[in-house]
């Protein structure tokens, strides 16, 4: 096991090195860039339906802001697809592949299998939670839905249900039979919101025929998503930053006040042409102010998310 933690560690730098090489990183100080535009106040919460194609502006302003919107979806991007390699890759390990010998453990009081069955596994998964902090749980389900195990198992035993086959995280990696990052939902272990990739696990039989055995996933831990934009200070320019899902839903924002506000961004024009993989910039009417929104996709696999840059 501690080969595989460092195999972990191995492909965790990897990534890191990535970041650090290119321009994607976290700690650039967006709030430096300047934008030569007039700094009003806004506190907009609510997001409205009007639509307009933006005047671009100064040169230099517009450049500016085609360079954060990309450091912003890159680094999103970069984030995701660090957390994805590393399920991906576990999910090759023959003690993930091995369902057959415990899969008859299975308690329905227990949400999935006790605690002290198939270590291995758990083991594997714990050791994804030392590596990357970004993933705060593993869970692991059977073909038909029914909950395996969940690591930490102190989540698994505070479960409300025994199947996820009607979430949308597992008929996607099903449906697609590939790795996929889901929408934000409400985790029925914490009560708190949740996205999660999911990976499927198929074993290989007689005649090199794939067997789906389950599906292997990782929730992420949206709360460090919120920290790393807020650490931007982008409120002192007046500016927002959020993060949204394939759906429209905000996962995570620059503004602390409004990050535990219960958003929908699904009508604006710049999130159905980020989601389609488009990017720029619109005048979006948002709570009965016009601001400008520039947009950029964040592609994971079969999903797009979206980053949008709201200025007043």
């Amino acid at each position: 096991m501690h080969v595989i933690k460092q195999l972990l560690i191995i492909l965790f730098g990897i990534f890191l090195l990535t970041n650090i090489a290119g321009v994607t990183m976290t700690s650039f100080n967006l709030s430096q860039l300047s934008y030569g535009q007039n700094n009003n106040s806004n506190n907009n919460t609510i997001i409205s339906t009007t639509h307009n194609t933006a005047n671009p502006g100064p040169p230099t302003s517009a450049n500016n802001r085609n360079l954060e919107i990309n450091l912003l979806a890159d680094s999103l991007q970069n984030r995701l697809n660090k957390s994805v390699a590393i399920l991906e890759v576990t999910s090759k390990l023959p003690q993930v592949m091995n369902f057959s010998s415990y899969s008859n453990s299975f308690n329905p009081s227990l949400h999935g299998i006790p605690k002290d069955v198939d270590l291995q596994k758990r083991q594997v998964a714990q050791n994804i939670l030392d590596t990357d902090k970004d993933i705060q749980i593993i869970f692991v389900n059977m073909p038909n839905g029914n909950f395996y195990l969940e690591e930490p198992y102190s989540r698994q035993i505070n479960l409300t249900t025994n199947n996820i086959a009607s979430n949308g995280f597992f008929k996607g990696a099903i449906d697609t039979h590939d790795t996929y990052l889901s929408g934000v939902f409400i985790s029925n272990s914490s009560g708190l919101k949740e996205a999660s990739i999911a990976v499927p696990v198929y074993s290989i039989k007689n005649n090199n025929n794939e067997t789906l055995v389950g599906t292997w996933a990782g929730a992420l831990n949206l709360t460090l998503f919120n920290k790393s934009l807020q650490s931007l200070n982008l409120t002192d320019n007046n500016k927002r930053v959020v993060y949204v899902d394939q759906y429209g839903q905000k996962i995570a924002d620059s503004n602390k006040q409004l990050s535990d506000k219960v958003e929908s961004f699904a009508s604006l024009l710049s999130f159905k042409n980020a989601v389609m993989g488009k990017s720029g910039s619109n005048i979006e009417n948002i709570n009965g102010t016009k601001l400008l929104v520039s947009y950029h996709p964040v592609k994971v696999h079969t999903t797009n998310w979206a980053v949008l840059l709201m200025e007043s």
